[in-house]
């Protein structure tokens, strides 16, 4: 990793599927990030916009934050399609084509959907998440993933809170692992955190 502060250009890779994924701290300018990644993509090497929104509208803040960022994608002037999945993504891999730019947001939200709608344990929602996000990818011409740095901030006592930090630490390194490229935005400030700079 090398830590260095990168606004832009993620490397492109034409002969597979490019795999970026991107994380900071709540309203931290991440999403925003992300948007504008995936469509300098589609500007760059063609494409369709594809968004995968994990949030469910469960509250009225939910259903703000869901608006604004609705409002802001259609406001950039590019076509996005957007698929609602809460929980079990691998369900939506044949929806998707070879020349999608994907851009799936969020993990923590659909980690916390998977624990308090799905049945499954720990370990399988771990292995559910990642298998998904694995599908995606290999399906479309690129993925990219945002979810929320919340592992620097202390976990009460509290089992299942406990229990969704370890979950979520899992996830991450299994993502940045498999990842082209990743990084931390800070203040609105992306950081690249593994990849090479152009």
């Amino acid at each position: 990793m090398n830590g260095s502060s990168h606004s832009s250009n993620p490397t492109y890779r034409k002969d597979r599927s490019s795999f970026i994924f991107i994380t900071g701290g709540v309203r931290s300018g991440k999403s925003q990030f992300a948007e504008k990644l995936a469509m300098e993509m589609v500007s760059s090497q063609g494409g369709k916009l594809c968004y995968i929104a994990t949030g469910v509208d469960s509250d009225r803040e939910m259903k703000e934050r869901i608006l604004k960022h609705r409002k802001d994608r259609e406001s950039a002037g590019y076509h996005w399609r957007t698929i609602e999945k809460s929980v079990s993504i691998s369900d939506i891999a044949n929806q998707l084509d070879s020349k999608d730019i994907i851009l799936l947001d969020c993990i923590t939200t659909l980690l916390n959907n998977e624990l308090f709608l799905g049945e499954q344990n720990a370990a399988a929602i771990v292995e559910k998440i990642c298998t998904g996000i694995t599908l995606i990818k290999s399906r479309v011409s690129a993925l990219i993933v945002v979810s929320n740095e919340v592992l620097n901030e202390s976990f009460s006592s509290d089992t299942l809170t406990f229990t969704y930090g370890r979950l979520l630490g899992q996830i991450h390194q299994h993502l940045v692992k498999e990842a082209d490229d990743a990084y931390l935005v800070e203040a609105g400030v992306p950081i690249l955190m593994k990849g090479v700079m152009l």
